[in-house]
């Protein structure tokens, strides 16, 4: 498999990354021990994934209800036009709103599913007016509660090539 900037992954190289999307906490030594790899050879395939834009970030999953968020929304969102500054624009909107979570941009009916997250419905309703209704390029969305978290995960599975 070839990474978008050329170099290929290789057997540790997908270890490592199956790894690492489980428990970004594994120090170094755990994680030469599990690849079969020394900790040196370890760093140097990190850096290289990483300056590759092969792991784009690591972040902590954080139980939205344990932090005053409870509600998640899936939100599919048509635009009135699409010209490629007015996506870009809701794009951006998008991505500065601390209560979306995920921004996909789509074919098909909508534009964009948007993943948000909201401590009430109110908070919700107040998204809302922010990306929607202020934004006179929004001809309609449609929102679905979430009734249950079942599995939530960005983990992509991942092979050599």
């Amino acid at each position: 498999m070839r990474g978008k900037y050329g170099g290929k992954l290789d057997k540790a190289d997908v270890t490592l990354l199956t790894l690492l999307q489980r428990n970004t906490r594994l120090g170094l030594e755990s994680l030469a021990v599990q690849a079969g790899l020394s900790a040196a050879s370890v760093q140097r395939r990190l850096k290289s994934l990483r300056e590759r834009r092969v792991i784009t970030g690591e972040i902590a999953l954080v139980d939205p209800a344990k932090v005053g968020m409870p509600m998640t929304f899936v939100v599919m969102v048509e635009l009135e036009r699409e010209r490629l500054d007015q996506i870009d624009a809701f794009t951006r909107r998008a991505g500065s709103e601390p209560m979306v979570q995920q921004c996909y941009y789509l074919t098909g009916e909508a534009d964009f599913c948007l993943i948000c997250t909201a401590s009430d419905m109110e908070a919700f309703e107040e998204l809302t007016k922010r990306l929607f209704f202020e934004d006179s390029n929004v001809r309609r969305f449609r929102t679905s509660v979430v009734m249950g978290r079942k599995k939530v995960s960005l983990e992509v599975p991942v092979s050599a090539g």
